[in-house]
């Protein structure tokens, strides 16, 4: 009988990285289909549920899991009673999760509570506040693990996690990265309105522990920026409590110089990327995508801490704009090795092996803490 795979994607980003692992499960002959809710259901982001749909062979089922303003614990019940409901009806053989996101968690809890296998994607990192905390939480929560370096995967041992249950693949959006995109950027230009050949990307995420200065951080790093009189694609930060502060500034920037952008398709983002001249804010994509196509970055805050070693990367607050301004005049346009710290490009690769074994599938559900010692 063909296993079913259930994938669960909330954001732009998350997709981005299941995407490239649920098609070569889909081309192994496994079963594929998607959860789509979040910020996926959302106008302001882009109605992003329309890049899933895309995906053929591949049946979606769509949840609204919020309303404008609803807390992150309002957002973890909508999305617990949905996401039950769903599988009890539909009882897939293995649920894949990613990352940090509320939904993430949601989706998880129910799996682990039904005892369904479930594979959680890129555990065992370091991303800062309440993020953090979900993450590790989905690790526990999981049957199998999926992550994108040796040093995470020794993470999710420490959290008493067994070494057959973890299997290293790399980061899957670096699957992407690693070839053409398809695109020209010419093409993405057009598409996107961006009338700028010299431009950087700034991705600015408000961080949900930090909630109350977001505003403040945004006024001063998009300052740096405007003050710098450089050209920069802004990607809109996601709907975490704060966003509303950071949009508010955004609004006001001169928009012939700022072109601000709900979401992207994902190949039409990473032939963006490739031909930046750099990257700044403080999303994944800084610290992990830019070393690997080797774009200067600067990291910003405290969202990534600790996340990335590549010599590419450079770090400030939001409010030190004298180390700010110097980014941009001293690394814009540079360029640095393909760093591989989180994988070569050949994750979905590797996932697919993982699932063609059958003691993936022979392992129990029964989980006991492993102590490292």
């Amino acid at each position: 009988m063909t296993q079913s795979l259930l994938f669960v994607t909330g954001t732009r980003a998350d997709f981005g990285k299941l995407e490239p692992l649920a098609i070569a499960a889909r081309d192994a002959g496994f079963a594929v289909s998607f959860f789509v809710t979040g910020m996926h259901m959302l106008e302001r982001y882009g109605m992003t549920k329309l890049e899933v749909q895309r995906m053929a062979g591949v049946p979606v089922h769509e949840f609204l899991n919020q309303r404008p303003g609803d807390p992150q614990d309002m957002i973890l019940a909508k999305t617990v009673i949905g996401f039950s409901d769903f599988v009890t009806e539909h009882r897939p053989d293995l649920i894949i999760t990613h990352g940090d996101r509320v939904e993430a968690l949601a989706c998880t809890l129910v799996a682990a509570t039904n005892y369904i296998r479930s594979g959680h994607v890129e555990g065992g990192e370091v991303s800062g506040t309440i993020d953090e905390i979900f993450r590790h939480c989905n690790s526990k929560l999981a049957s199998a693990h999926f992550v994108s370096s040796q040093a995470a995967a020794r993470r999710v041992m420490a959290l008493g996690e067994p070494a057959e249950a973890v299997h290293v693949i790399g980061s899957p959006e670096l699957d992407f990265h690693s070839r053409p995109s398809g695109v020209t950027i010419e093409a993405v230009r057009a598409r996107y309105g961006i009338g700028f050949t010299d431009y950087g990307i700034c991705v600015f995420h408000p961080v949900t522990s930090e909630q109350a200065t977001m505003g403040a951080q945004a006024e001063s790093l998009y300052a740096a920026l405007e003050a710098s009189g450089r050209n920069f694609v802004l990607i809109a930060p996601n709907n975490d409590p704060g966003s509303d502060a950071i949009f508010a500034v955004i609004n006001k920037l001169p928009k012939d110089r700022f072109r601000l952008i709900p979401s992207m398709r994902f190949a039409h983002f990473s032939e963006l990327m490739k031909n930046a001249a750099c990257m700044v804010g403080n999303s994944s994509a800084g610290v992990r995508e830019a070393p690997f196509l080797g774009i200067p970055s600067l990291d910003i805050g405290t969202r990534q801490h600790n996340r990335s070693e590549a010599a590419s990367i450079r770090y400030a607050d939001a409010a030190d704009r004298a180390a700010i301004a110097a980014f941009l005049a001293e690394d814009w346009g540079k360029t640095h090795a393909r760093d591989e710290g989180f994988g070569s490009g050949s994750a979905a690769e590797r996932f697919v092996a993982v699932l063609k074994d059958q003691a993936f599938w022979a392992r129990g559900l029964q989980k006991e803490f492993q102590d490292l010692g």
